[in-house]
């Protein structure tokens, strides 16, 4: 198993991403004494005979993965539940589901106690390919969505694709949304290999299991070198400030992998529009995105919830401005801020109104 891991180094020392295909039946074999589950309902209920063991333990907390879920007046009822099961710090939380799972697991196990060792079992394309190694996590309060979050890393994360079985398409194409973002990153060769492949992501699971490690070795060195978001990190929020305001504009009527797409799309817009890139970057990226995000490209999106919420992104610092990730001339991103005035508005109408369907 080792030879196959990713190790990855944090304040807390280093922690590792193993693929192992039977991650869940060994788990259901031998589950550690003490150990506290927080689960998807739905992970739950699709896997039920192949994780009897786990789901009759003693303490099991089973969460809709929805949204909502990983609001703040939600997690009084969470630690209720850990606390009425008497959890210690000695012990271990164990997460199993994706991204919203591993938020309110992470979240939890940084405060309650003062900390507790917790793993992750992500079993969402999303949450294998990106985010389940960098230590972060989020929770909405409010009207403001990922405001409140922490630095605390699993101890161990197992990735295993057999999750993927079960998913629908809009859910694996979500995750695809992340891993074009980190390949776009890396740079306009790296996007053209993986745009190259986009189909057989869905059809050779080799392919994709391929390109989801691809996806967290080109993260690694970004969040070993900047955990705590300061700096180079930043990059990985390309396609994410307009993604995460298409999400809180349509009501979450688009899923997060989907709005970074249209988030990455739309950066690429506003840059040729800012005189920041081309027009030929723009088209180079675009027909591979579009796909991504095919049967949304006409979803409504009002234009003043969305600069609302835009206005509204933490990574924000300079009043009446916006700070972006967009490509510049060679197609690599970088950090910029600009203002959030009626120009931007117009860049931004325009692209909803007719450059996703161009």
């Amino acid at each position: 198993m080792s030879d196959r891991s990713l190790v990855i180094q944090s304040h807390t020392g280093e922690y590792r991403a193993h693929f192992v295909e039977d991650a869940l039946s060994k788990l259901n074999a031998d589950i550690p004494e003490g150990a506290h589950f927080i689960i998807d309902a739905r992970v739950a209920d699709l896997y039920g005979s192949e994780m009897k063991n786990i789901l009759a333990a003693p303490s099991v907390l089973r969460i809709e993965a929805v949204e909502p879920s990983k609001s703040l007046d939600k997690f009084p009822g969470y630690v209720d539940h850990l606390v009425s099961h008497a959890i210690r710090r000695d012990q271990l939380i164990i997460a199993i589901g994706g991204g919203i799972i591993q938020d309110i697991t992470c979240f939890l196990a940084a405060t309650i106690l003062r900390g507790v060792a917790w793993r992750f079992y992500p079993t969402t394309l999303l949450s294998q390919a990106d985010s389940c190694i960098g230590s972060k996590s989020s929770i909405n309060s409010g009207e403001a969505k990922n405001i409140l979050g922490t630095f605390t890393p699993p101890q161990e994360v197992f990735i295993s694709t057999l999750f993927l079985g079960s998913l629908d398409e809009r859910d694996v194409r979500s995750g695809v949304g992340e891993m074009l973002k980190v390949h776009a990153i890396d740079g306009p060769s790296s996007f053209r290999l993986i745009a190259g492949d986009y189909e057989r992501l869905f059809s050779e699971p080799q392919v994709m299991i391929g390109y989801v490690r691809r996806s967290l070795e080109i993260k690694r060195p970004y969040i070993e070198e900047d955990e705590f978001d300061r700096g180079p990190r930043n990059i990985f929020n390309y396609g994410h400030s307009f993604g995460h305001a298409i999400e809180a504009a349509t009501d979450f009527a688009v899923p997060h992998g989907i709005g970074v797409t249209m988030g990455m799309d739309l950066a690429n817009w506003v840059a040729v529009r800012l005189g920041l890139s081309s027009e030929d970057h723009f088209a180079a990226m675009h027909s591979t995105l579009k796909e991504n995000y095919r049967g949304f490209e006409d979803q409504l999106v009002p234009l003043e919830p969305f600069l609302a919420a835009l206005s509204k992104d933490k990574k924000n610092t300079g009043t009446g401005k916006v700070t972006l990730i967009l490509p510049g001339a060679d197609g690599y991103v970088a950090k910029s801020q600009h203002a959030n005035d009626g120009a931007f508005a117009e860049i931004c109408r325009t692209y909803f109104e007719s450059g996703r369907t161009a």
